[in-house]
């Protein structure tokens, strides 16, 4: 009994050996995978809400703007895919969620004043491009000025 279960441990050892440690994989499946795999398929992956949107999208015609976006997306992959380097894409879209054929690739998300550049990696498939390119400015109080208290006006302005 025991000689068996040693046996599986170093089986499943030797599978994990032959898959490269720091390989990159979405619900299984690699990168490879997905870029080759039709966007319905993949659209079966996602979460619920991004597969609800883009089973939808596939259902009814998608989206005009998206669509435009889409067709640019594949003309920078071919660019890229050739060795040359893409221009950035700039999108108002920023509910398109990120599709595997869009790794490698800079996208320009508006963020309502101004065009946010945004590389899309590996961990990024799956989520909308608008939750890189914040539209709000990140706080950073820095100290108060002269007068902007009671006690500041007993300090000699230099």
């Amino acid at each position: 009994m025991a000689r068996r279960a040693g046996g599986r441990r170093a089986r499943k050892k030797k599978e994990e050996t032959l898959r490269r440690r720091g390989e990159f994989r979405y619900r299984g499946y690699t990168l490879e995978e997905l870029q080759k795999m039709p966007l319905k398929k993949f659209a079966e992956l996602l979460p619920a809400r991004q597969r609800r949107s883009l089973l939808r999208s596939l259902a009814r015609g998608i989206n005009p703007k998206h669509r435009k976006l889409l067709k640019k997306i594949r003309r920078a992959r071919r660019l890229l895919n050739r060795g040359k380097e893409p221009k950035v894409i700039r999108t108002h879209c920023r509910d398109f969620i990120i599709i595997p054929e869009m790794v490698g690739l800079t996208i320009g998300v508006h963020n309502g004043k101004e065009f946010k550049e945004v590389k899309i990696v590996e961990e990024a498939i799956g989520r909308y491009l608008g939750e890189f390119a914040l539209t709000r400015q990140i706080v950073k109080h820095g100290a108060p000025g002269v007068g902007a208290t009671r006690g500041s006006m007993f300090v000699p302005i230099k």
